[in-house]
């Protein structure tokens, strides 16, 4: 038997010619169809009332429509921000986090069912990676929240478990599928997508024509420091990462934002803070300062209130343009794998 498709993650284009050639139904129902699966975001075939019986049963025979399935919500007291947990239909685990902010509400998404890059301050990686998401898994993640929430999403961050770029080819069809105009028509303008510095990746993206935001985890301004926490650090260096990401700047116009993460006694005084500044100087970016979230399978702890300010005082008054993160759902395991890392826990322990 031949295996059924993956429908949701089809482009509109590639629809009309599967319509077309594979089931011998008119161009219009392509249209149709991608209603279904992409604007009203059905979660079955039968949904679909305005398409015929017989076309719906050809579609059940085929393709198979990706759905995830719900498996918790903690919804934190503090801020509203929400985190789900996501099976998918290998039994795999994800999770995705919502976000309430003034300009609208922004999805933090994974890309990867775990990680295989190995940070060290990061839950996600604990126990590798499993698999690539399709794109219609990362689809689902916004579909499935944006119905729960009875709220648009208008702001997505490719930054939940798994590097997007080791997943390049289903990120960027995610990506068209979530901007286009027939769809949930999300301007690109407001995604951003993050990775730990795989520099042909970001080339790559460089040359997509997209108007996407690049994120670059960096966290120290080394190779040395970065190599203590990031494995990546070894196969790239800084040197690399950095023109890489003035080369995307050059190619889209788009500024970038360097993502750091402040561990206390590793990367958080006034000598890294200078590194930094001369490393980035010249680009075309912010500094997002992030005080790390604990795990307890790592000993890293979080910098104090006032070496972060110090941190920032300093990058400020040597013209770099720097905010610290505000924390979204610190009562509810809000960083990135930690929810997922619990979750399997409790089933080991039941299965066991």
């Amino acid at each position: 038997m031949t295996e059924k498709k993956d429908i949701r993650s089809f482009t509109i284009d590639e629809l009309k010619e599967e319509i077309k050639t594979e089931l011998g139904e008119k161009p219009f129902r392509a249209a149709q169809l991608y209603q279904w699966l992409h604007e009203k975001m059905a979660d079955d075939f039968d949904e679909m009332t305005n398409l015929s019986l017989s076309f719906r049963e050809k579609l059940k025979e085929r393709y198979v429509l990706t759905t995830l399935k719900k498996l918790d919500v903690k919804i934190s007291s503090i801020d509203g921000t929400r985190k789900y947990l996501f099976g998918l239909s290998d039994g795999n685990v994800i999770e995705s986090v919502w976000m309430k902010y003034k300009y609208g509400n922004s999805v933090c998404i994974s890309s990867q069912a775990g990680c295989r890059m190995g940070c060290r301050f990061c839950a996600s990686t604990l126990d590798g990676l499993a698999r690539n998401l399709l794109a219609s898994e990362m689809l689902e993640q916004i579909y499935q929240i944006q119905k729960d929430t009875g709220e648009r999403v208008s702001n997505i961050v490719v930054m939940g478990s798994g590097e997007p770029m080791d997943n390049y080819d289903n990120l960027i069809r995610f990506i068209r599928l979530i901007t286009s105009k027939e769809g949930l028509n999300i301007s690109q303008r407001n995604i951003t997508v993050s990775t730990c510095g795989i520099v042909p990746g970001i080339k790559k993206l460089a040359n997509e024509g997209l108007a996407l935001t690049l994120a670059l985890s960096l966290h120290a301004p080394d190779d040395e420091t970065r190599k203590k926490l990031m494995p990546i650090a070894n196969v790239y260096p800084l040197s690399q990462v950095i023109d890489a990401c003035h080369e995307y700047f050059q190619k889209t116009g788009r500024r970038l934002t360097f993502e750091y993460s402040l561990v206390k006694g590793v990367n958080d005084n006034l000598n890294e803070a200078k590194a930094l500044t001369e490393l980035i100087r010249d680009q075309h970016g912010h500094v997002n300062l992030i005080p790390v979230n604990p795990i307890k399978e790592r000993d890293y702890v979080q910098s104090g209130k006032k070496a972060v300010e110090a941190f920032r005082d300093y990058l400020e008054k040597h013209g770099i343009q720097v905010t610290i993160r505000r924390e979204m759902g610190r009562d509810i395991n809000g960083a990135c794998g930690q929810l997922r890392k619990s979750y399997m826990e409790s089933e080991g322990e039941v299965k066991a």
